[in-house]
């Protein structure tokens, strides 16, 4: 995880805020570097330009720290990097996946350099990178400045412009009167400095183009059967699924470096590895699964988050009895300790240390200006129900229950946090796919899915890239792996999920044929959880964070999730 920026300038060299220079650092706290080129062009009309590079970098890769920006004196060329690059061209990327990069990008400059025309190579060389990014690659010798994020919009980038300045960076400064917008995860711009006379129009003048780069995606298949389903415990649909999230962990796993930091508590080893853990299907499989690539020695912090809510409080309380806060009734607080015991059944050699991280309504309040800034440009209450609970459980402050059953304050060392973020929007998780089934059947879902899978850039990705990464922590998505979402997006429908399948009476089931019970949404998902053993995880119904963690409508049942909020509400 790193800090980008970039201003492009007709005045004079510039620097980013105070605001945003602490928030870049925030996000890459072990180095930061700044570069400067000033480019005179050829035309009298046209004025000199002042282009300021900015980065931060959290290292995760390779034997040493690599500072940003990364400047070639030769060319005047400049890369800053904020991603992650598992595989280029099909192969694995060894040492820093910055240092590679940028070499990708030199000779993809120079292969063209005689002709003057290296936007193929370049857009070849970004269509061969699997894993997420955001980028700002500045090729000197064209005088040509590309940027963007991948294609499913992993990584945040914004841009705003005022007076003659341009920005670019991962975060914004708001509240600032600079209104900041997120770029599209639909391509890679470039902005020809040859071409352009001025800063305030770049993105609408005819010296910035854009590019589509090799979507390594097919189109969802639109094939469904209505006879039996294909679905079963040992079926070669779960089993491909298994194959293929295996291989996205290993790949997400295998290269987290040795924690550095030491914990707060010194009788806690330091963990490499935490899950962003709800306890419910998504994450309670990514945990599973982990435990089979990690060294069995490594722990695994499950981080849960659970808020008081005024809006439910009184009730709770009441419910609560003496003995139980409002915390140990949120929902997903009672499903991340029934999934962690099981857990702990299922891989018992593996340390699971379950942080139970409560967060009382006047910390909220405390910490709402910095989650609404750190999440704009979104802005609704929607978006600030999803951003704190995100915020606040990538945080990893809260406790861990001690053999004897006391409660320890406990911070995770993690740099590293899983997220199941992906697979409602792949396999039908959303009540609104079954909704989808039931008016318009397979076509209404593969519609409806097709909508989630195309949005999430858009909607979720970028957001939650700014809140998670305040904590000089990396959120890592396996589920959106380019390889299983090829996999996921070719398989039918009915391969992945069970609408329309007959469900089967529970209460008439044997224990070994309980599974015939599991509800339809994430069936294929579910299927692999009851192989892994987590047979009450299989069952455990979908439920949407803000909910599960209260913090939907934390200051008032009457607003509604699309109301526009801003720092001062």
């Amino acid at each position: 995880m790193c800090g980008i920026w970039c201003s492009i300038s007709t005045e004079q060299f510039k620097k980013p805020t105070e605001t945003l220079r602490s928030r870049l650092c925030q996000r890459g706290p072990d180095a930061s570097h700044h570069v400067e080129i000033q480019l005179a062009r050829d035309h009298a009309l046209m004025p000199t330009l002042h282009l300021s590079f900015y980065a931060t970098v959290l290292s995760l890769r390779g034997a040493y720290v690599v500072p940003q920006p990364l400047h070639d004196e030769v060319s005047d060329s400049v890369l800053c990097w904020n991603g992650e690059a598992w595989l280029f061209d099909g192969a694995s990327i060894p040492g820093s996946d910055t240092d590679f990069i940028f070499a990708q990008c030199l000779k993809a400059c120079a292969k063209d350099a005689e002709n003057g025309n290296s936007t193929e190579a370049i857009l070849t060389t970004l269509s061969l990178i699997r894993g997420p990014f955001a980028f700002l690659f500045y090729d000197g010798r064209a005088k040509k400045l590309w940027f963007g994020r991948d294609c499913l919009g992993r990584r945040s980038l914004l841009h705003s412009s005022h007076g003659n300045q341009l920005i670019l960076s991962n975060i914004g400064d708001q509240p600032s009167p600079v209104l900041w917008i997120e770029i599209e995860a639909d391509g890679v711009y470039m902005a020809d400095f040859t071409l352009c006379s001025n800063t305030t129009g770049i993105f609408s003048s005819s010296a910035v183009n854009f590019f589509t780069t090799r979507i390594p995606f097919q189109p969802p298949s639109r094939i469904a059967e209505t006879g039996p389903s294909p679905l079963s415990p040992p079926s070669a649909p779960v089993e491909a699924l298994q194959n293929h999230l295996s291989k996205s962990l290993y790949l997400r796993l295998s290269s987290i470096p040795k924690v550095l930091e030491l914990p707060r508590n010194p009788i806690f080893k330091p963990s490499r590895l935490a899950v962003l853990f709800s306890g419910g299907l998504d994450c309670t499989v990514l945990a599973r699964m982990s435990n089979d690539i990690l060294e069995a020695n490594e722990p695994i912090d499950l981080l849960n988050v659970a808020f008081e809510n005024p809006r439910l409080v009184k009730n709770l309380s009441a419910a609560a009895g003496p003995q139980r806060s409002v915390f140990d009734l949120c929902p997903d607080r009672l499903t991340a300790r029934s999934s962690a015991r099981e857990l702990q059944e299922a891989c018992p050699s593996r340390e699971w240390r379950l942080v139970e991280i409560d967060i009382p309504f006047s910390e909220f309040k405390a910490h709402r200006g910095t989650i609404v800034s750190l999440m704009s440009p979104h802005n609704t209450e929607m978006d600030l129900s999803i951003a704190a609970a995100l915020h606040f459980a990538a945080r990893g402050c809260g406790t861990i229950a001690l053999p004897s059953g006391e409660q320890m304050e406990y911070t995770t060392t993690s740099r590293v946090l899983l997220s199941g973020l992906g697979a409602d929007e792949l396999f039908g998780g959303y009540q609104r796919h079954a909704t989808a089934f039931t008016r318009h059947g397979y076509r209404g879902l593969i519609d409806e899915l097709d909508l989630d899978f195309n949005r999430l850039g858009k909607r979720n990705l970028g957001r939650d890239d700014r809140v998670t990464s305040h904590w000089s922590r990396e959120v890592r998505y396996p589920f959106l792996d380019e390889d299983l979402v090829n996999w996921a997006l070719a398989a039918r429908v009915d391969e992945k999920c069970g609408f329309g399948q007959q469900v089967a009476d529970m209460a008439e089931l044997a224990d070994e044929e309980r599974w015939k019970g599991i509800e339809p949404g994430k069936k294929g998902l579910r299927l692999l959880a009851w192989n892994l053993g987590l047979r009450g995880v299989a069952m455990e119904k979908k439920r949407a964070i803000q909910f599960g963690a209260r913090t939907a409508k934390m200051e008032g049942s009457k607003t509604k999730g699309t109301h526009v909020i801003s720092p001062t509400d």
